[in-house]
């Protein structure tokens, strides 16, 4: 997965900070540059009276440019990251920020979270419902003030990993961007149960265990040139599980559903839960052909 340009969806107020803050570090350590977009509402597709149709435009163009200001006096401060800033009319401010991705031949797409969400969860709104549904390249979410206590610096990828095709396919882009940011890599399989276990569920668990753990270490096999980790996260629920694991500093990667079309982004019943539950960022990345070799965000060479 190579990431050069990252595309970052604003909106005014904390969660467009939030979204920010993760594109910034994101481009920082991945020697990306940055674009900055917010999608407004359209103007009219067909010309109205001359002087209302004139006065809409203009009032459109006004508060997008309003809305960019802020996002450029949020990053006045970074000189290290280049930046450029655009602003393009949609109706749905996902599927806006897909048609900018394929215009500017973005490699991946940065938003916050949606409002009403909990501190440090990422909350799913239209918005990321849109792109989870039909980004071409990964997209990667804040969690809810993430802006105000982000790390430092991104210092680990993590992948949710489980043995199928498109996880497989996952972890290969993985240990790629890993390569690139010069980051280690840790790739961790959950296994959820509730309840208090007898004997027959205890040796169950056991053997499960042992198998996601045997899956793990064949995985990373070959790959002498990442740091990379295992780990077996264990509870009741899928945040339980992720909750006995340190995500400080990191960024959690998640792959597309196998039941999903293929070069795009399409989360499953488990992703989600893990994207509600990560008390770190998230990156989605789109299913890509078995074997597929190369950039995972370029359409032209996937």
């Amino acid at each position: 997965m190579k990431i050069e340009h990252i595309l970052a969806g604003f909106v005014p107020g904390g969660r467009g900070q939030d979204g920010l803050t993760l594109a910034v570090l994101l481009a920082r350590r991945a020697g990306a540059r940055l674009t900055v977009a917010h999608v407004h509402v359209p103007t009219w597709p067909t010309p109205g009276p001359g002087k209302i149709d004139a006065e809409w435009r203009a009032y459109v163009a006004a508060q997008a440019q309003t809305v960019l200001e802020q996002a450029r006096e949020l990053l006045a401060g970074v000189r290290d990251v280049p930046v450029d800033f655009v602003s393009h009319g949609h109706r749905g401010s996902g599927r806006g920020l897909v048609q900018l991705a394929g215009r500017l031949e973005a490699d991946a797409v940065v938003i916050g979270p949606a409002p009403g969400g909990g501190k440090g969860r990422i909350r799913v709104g239209s918005t990321a419902d849109q792109l989870l549904h039909t980004s071409p390249v990964p997209v990667a979410l804040a969690p809810r003030g993430y802006a105000e206590s982000h790390p430092p610096a991104l210092r680990r990828l993590t992948v949710a990993y489980r043995r199928d095709p498109a996880s497989d396919e996952a972890v290969r882009q993985a240990f790629e961007l890993a390569g690139r940011m010069d980051v280690p890599l840790r790739l961790v399989t959950l296994v959820l149960g509730g309840g208090r276990r007898g004997g027959v569920e205890a040796e169950m668990l056991g053997r499960i265990r042992e198998k996601v753990t045997a899956d793990l270490d064949e995985i990373v096999r070959g790959h002498d040139d990442v740091r990379v980790d295992v780990e077996v996260l264990e509870g009741r629920d899928v945040a339980a599980a992720l909750a006995g694991t340190d995500c400080e500093g990191a960024m959690l990667i998640c792959a597309s559903s196998e039941t999903g079309p293929l070069r795009r982004v399409f989360p499953g019943d488990v992703s989600l839960k893990i994207i509600r539950s990560a008390p770190c960022p998230v990156m989605m990345v789109p299913r890509s052909p078995a074997g597929k070799r190369g950039s995972a965000g370029r359409r032209g060479k996937r």
